[in-house]
């Protein structure tokens, strides 16, 4: 999401969320706010260290690539890369967007062993994975190489998830700790080089964006329809017309691990 662009037009409810609902949620590109909603950035920038770790080794794993759309930034790719997704749509876009780089990508199951072979790849990367299996990613770190992620931290953007889902449990809350996913990375065998976290302001101007942001990112609110939540989306329609922004925090986790010679 960018920067905030002023608009005079006001339109209606049912025109945003009748926008958003037919707009496209494929990839892992949001664009389609720009001007409609705000968030911080880590102040590490993942997309630029991950193209220069790229850059230092011979081979690459991207777990999770979305899109692609992170690791087509990085200006140089290893000779042997491969990038894996689970999801037919993000697959068809990984595709088509990482070929003609030479990366190969692989479709793969959520849950099921990653289908390279032991030691295969001296970095392994990810932004935003849904989970991590610490045991099969060292499994096939080469030893000396590194994984090297962007986690989705604790209790993101819960103000919005709370505002459909009502007050969330300290044990959901505090999923993804960045204690936890050191100690599970450390269980695996690897070794915590880097640990930080960050809390970054999020700000939706208009109703349509939040639609459009729950459809994409679907585990923040499962099953949500505009429908299934028409009225709570006019509430914060109401509000959001006063000019106030309805304002969230994101968590990010750059977790670097590196396997022992």
């Amino acid at each position: 999401m960018t920067s905030i662009e002023e608009t005079t037009v006001t339109r209606s409810f049912e025109a945003l969320v009748s926008e958003a609902d037919a707009a496209s949620v494929d990839g892992w590109d949001f664009s389609w706010l720009d001007g409609r909603a705000s968030e911080e950035r880590p102040s590490w920038r993942f997309s630029e260290l991950l193209g220069r770790r790229l850059a230092q080794v011979a081979s690459s794993l991207d777990l999770e690539t979305g899109g692609g759309e992170v690791l087509d930034t990085a200006s140089v790719i290893p000779p042997l890369a491969v990038a894996t997704e689970s999801w037919p749509p993000n697959l068809a876009r990984a595709a088509a967007r990482l070929h003609h780089r030479g990366v190969v990508v692989v479709r793969t199951e959520e849950g099921a062993p990653l289908p390279f072979a032991d030691n295969a790849f001296e970095l392994v990367s990810s932004r935003h994975p849904v989970s991590v299996d610490w045991v099969d990613v060292a499994r096939v770190i080469a030893p000396g190489g590194s994984y090297l992620a962007q986690h989705v931290g604790p209790g993101s953007v819960f103000e919005l998830v709370e505002a459909f889902l009502g007050p969330q449990p300290e044990s959901v809350r505090r999923g993804r700790h960045p204690d936890d996913e050191a100690a599970g990375a450390r269980a695996a065998g690897l070794e915590i080089v880097q640990l930080h976290t960050e809390r970054l302001r999020i700000e939706f101007h208009d109703i349509g964006a939040v639609v459009w942001f729950l459809r994409k990112v679907i585990w923040m609110v499962p099953g949500f329809t505009s429908a299934a939540y028409e009225e709570r989306l006019r509430e914060i329609h109401a509000s959001l017309e006063t000019d106030s922004p309805f304002v969230a925090h994101s968590t990010r986790t750059l977790i670097e691990a590196r396997k022992p010679v």
